[in-house]
């Protein structure tokens, strides 16, 4: 898998598309700090989840975003991430230029779009409204994308008014999930939900993958299986960031003790918890305290 990060007015695959603000295709193996401060944008944005576990918050509302997921930021919407982190991943991003209004609160599309105006604002006002800006287990989503990953990079005869279907489509595919899950939040498991809350209230403990297993009533093999899939992490990897994430938060509190924070949180020692923490996010823990405090 080939990273990539195309911006306009940087990137020649972007000249022909003015619209495209910018597309990219992030592998992050260590969690980036200060990477993902809340804001807000005049655009619209798409994000794509291949692997990882991210918690962002969308419009004042958090989220918690596994593969296969999409979410949706609409313009003047604030996203970010509650630590301002990136999480351990791998994600697609897209963000469209949006349009201006052609009356108050109403939109049009631009040359580059197929969809009649009717069919625009239909989809703009559908948008707007929508209370659950993720959309869980959008697979054709991840496919649209890699198309259109295809297609700048190949430049092959048609690929200009391929590209502008593709974000048709995009839209049109975001527009019609919506109308079918309108009044559902998500399909990931309770129970899965209630083992993060379990492992959260006690993380001094030293967690088994059997022990894990059992909370959620299954075998550690089909136990395994289902963690891999829903968040891209083996259990005991996804149980190591759920520990450097509280972590995190911890060392925000410059009255805790590292050790402690370390004990606290899982690790072995604070050598153990210090190598972890490194690892993961480039700093040690006293280096993060530190930038935390400057």
């Amino acid at each position: 898998m080939n990273q990539f990060v195309l911006q306009q007015e940087t990137s020649s695959e972007l000249a022909p598309f003015p619209y495209i603000i910018e597309f990219a295709l992030k592998k992050n193996q260590t969690i980036q700090l200060r990477s993902l401060v809340t804001g807000q944008k005049e655009s619209t944005r798409f994000y794509y989840i291949l692997e990882g576990k991210f918690d962002w918050t969308i419009n004042h509302q958090q989220y918690v975003l596994y593969p296969g997921d999409l979410a949706l930021v609409l313009p003047g919407q604030p996203f970010g991430s509650e630590q301002s982190m990136l999480d351990i991943g791998t994600l697609y991003w897209l963000e469209i230029r949006t349009d201006q209004p052609d009356a108050p609160g109403r939109r049009k599309p631009g040359d580059w779009s197929g969809l009649s105006e009717i069919e625009y604002r239909s989809i703009a006002n559908l948008l707007s409204i929508n209370q659950t800006p993720v959309l869980a287990r959008c697979r054709e989503a991840g496919d649209l994308l890699r198309q259109l990953e295809h297609e700048l990079f190949s430049q092959e005869i048609g690929y200009q008014t391929r590209t502008g279907q593709l974000i048709d489509e995009l839209f049109i595919l975001a527009a019609r999930q919506l109308t079918h899950r309108y009044n559902a939040f998500r399909d990931f498991p309770q129970t899965f939900m209630q083992l993060e809350k379990a492992l959260r209230g006690n993380l001094s403990h030293q967690w088994t993958v059997a022990e894990m297993a059992a909370l959620m009533g299954l075998g550690t093999t089909a136990f395994t299986e289902k963690v891999k899939s829903f968040t891209g992490f083996s259990p005991l990897n996804y149980l190591i960031n759920i520990r450097i994430s509280e972590a995190i938060k911890l060392l925000k509190k410059p009255d805790i003790n590292i050790t402690d924070i370390a004990l606290d949180t899982g690790f072995y020692s604070s050598q153990h918890f210090g190598t972890t923490f490194k690892k993961l996010t480039g700093y040690t823990p006293g280096q993060f305290r530190k930038t935390r405090t400057q």
